[in-house]
């Protein structure tokens, strides 16, 4: 098995403006790498310098700033099967900026969609429990505001295997799933959940609308910060849906993601990172207007967006751009000094797991995600300070984690090996996880959750 490769010596800052013509870099990440804290375990790999850009993925301004540098990283959820293990494993830069112009937070680099969500992609959003009771509450909710029916239309878009359209299915109220991925696409095709296997954009929705498929209900779960043209989905979404028709749209906030220290959720899978200020201004560009804006706690803090074709604005989303405003998230200066206290995160992390391993204990992780991976590489996370990673997921196990090569194990491994320790890669679920594997905890196992501060539970 492969160790983790040595840290490039530059790659907290990996001259990114060179790299990135014309795009600015902020002093702290400098700063950063010059004390040595910005640095991250990759080899500098850029297959396609072309696919980075200079200019925002919304508004199409050119003041942007990268605040963090996460060095070049393997694609989150690209598992490598026992034989692919004497491969080199591509590595692709993740630079964060911040736009001036329009206040979006985007990485620079793109890879290519096909690479990420291919026949290979191993994401089943029904894996996880506390998704699927997230998802039954929202469609009860959605039914009784909109009123649906047998004669309405809800459309997903990135439907995954069908975990939340099965609901509506289940109340007789006509559905259609868009996705790209063709494991999750088959099961939910199982399920007698009709589904387009496809990239969604304005092409296709100018398709289904001339078949008379217009939305009354639009579901984005965690979709729009993965689109590489991000102006074609949301034009896409202003074509399909009906004149009084709702999206409902879920993304992480970027607000938690800074205040919470939550960089690994920081990923090539992850394009855009949005705050109600920079989701105003792209859905206004294409006709849509922001008119309703609840948090949730999922996935570490996310928010469920109400948009339509007609401007009425409810106190909410006033509320949210106020206090945005008034903390400055459509300011630069709000992000500066994030990356000092990414590597600070992974320095106490590091520490804690060294200390734990000179003392004879033995840890494992739980959950191949791909926050885990990103958290693994970046703090160069491998053998022997772990020795495995379980997850639930039958399509990881047997697996490997990319870059840091850990096995991927059923859960059952964990009783049979009873480590001491178990790192929670998608700290976002740890509640649900230490209730699964109460059995291990009973017989005195502990876990650790790293951000937002590394602790022993």
């Amino acid at each position: 098995m492969s160790t983790p490769q040595a840290a490039h010596p530059q790659a907290g800052i990996r001259d990114t403006a060179t790299r990135h013509p014309g795009v600015g870099v902020a002093s702290d990440v400098s700063d950063a790498a010059q004390a040595g804290l910005g640095s991250a375990p990759a080899r500098a790999v850029d297959p396609d310098p072309a696919a980075s850009t200079a200019s925002c993925r919304s508004c199409g301004g050119r003041d942007l700033t990268v605040f963090l540098s996460l060095g070049d990283l393997p694609a989150s959820d690209a598992f490598l099967a026992p034989e692919q293990l004497h491969e080199q494993e591509p590595r692709y830069p993740l630079d964060v900026a911040f736009c001036a112009d329009c206040a979006l937070v985007q990485i620079l680099h793109t890879v290519p969609p096909e690479t990420l969500f291919g026949a290979d992609y191993p994401y089943f959003s029904s894996v996880t429990d506390m998704l699927l009771r997230h998802s039954a509450i929202n469609v009860r909710q959605r039914i009784e505001e909109q009123r649906l029916g047998p004669g309405s239309l809800v459309i997903e878009l990135a439907s995954n295997d069908g975990y939340l359209l099965q609901y509506y299915r289940e109340r007789g109220i006509p559905v259609l799933g868009i996705d790209p991925a063709p494991g999750p696409v088959a099961v939910a095709r199982g399920r007698g959940i009709q589904t387009l296997q496809a990239f969604f954009g304005s092409q296709l929705a100018t398709e289904l609308a001339a078949q008379g498929k217009r939305a009354d209900v639009i579901h984005a779960n965690n979709v729009l910060a993965h689109v590489a043209d991000t102006n074609g989905f949301v034009a896409g979404i202003a074509t399909l849906l009906k004149d009084d028709g709702v999206a409902v749209v879920e993304a992480p906030y970027v607000r938690d993601l800074i205040d919470h220290g939550e960089f690994d959720t920081i990923y090539h899978e992850h394009l855009c990172y949005f705050s109600v200020t920079a989701l105003r201004n792209l859905f206004e560009r294409h006709g849509l207007f922001l008119n309703r804006v609840e948090p949730l706690a999922i996935h570490g803090g996310s928010l469920r967006l109400f948009v339509e074709k007609h401007a009425r604005p409810t106190r909410s989303t006033r509320e949210y751009l106020e206090s945005e405003r008034r903390l400055g998230l459509d300011r630069l200066a709000y992000y500066t000094g994030f990356s000092v206290r990414v590597a600070a995160i992974r320095s106490e992390l590091t520490a804690l797991l060294q200390d734990l391993k000179r003392r004879g204990a033995r840890i494992a992780g739980y959950g191949a995600a791909a926050k885990g991976t990103i958290m693994l590489n970046y703090a160069g996370l491998g053998p022997p300070l772990l020795d495995f990673v379980v997850d639930r997921n039958v399509h990881k196990q047997g697996r490997f984690i990319p870059g840091v090569r850990l096995p991927i194990e059923p859960p059952e491994r964990l009783l049979e090996a009873q480590p001491d320790y178990v790192l929670i890669l998608p700290w976002n679920f740890k509640e649900e996880i230490m209730t699964q594997q109460d059995e291990y905890r009973r017989r005195g196992g502990r876990f650790i959750v790293p951000v937002p501060r590394p602790s022993i539970l």
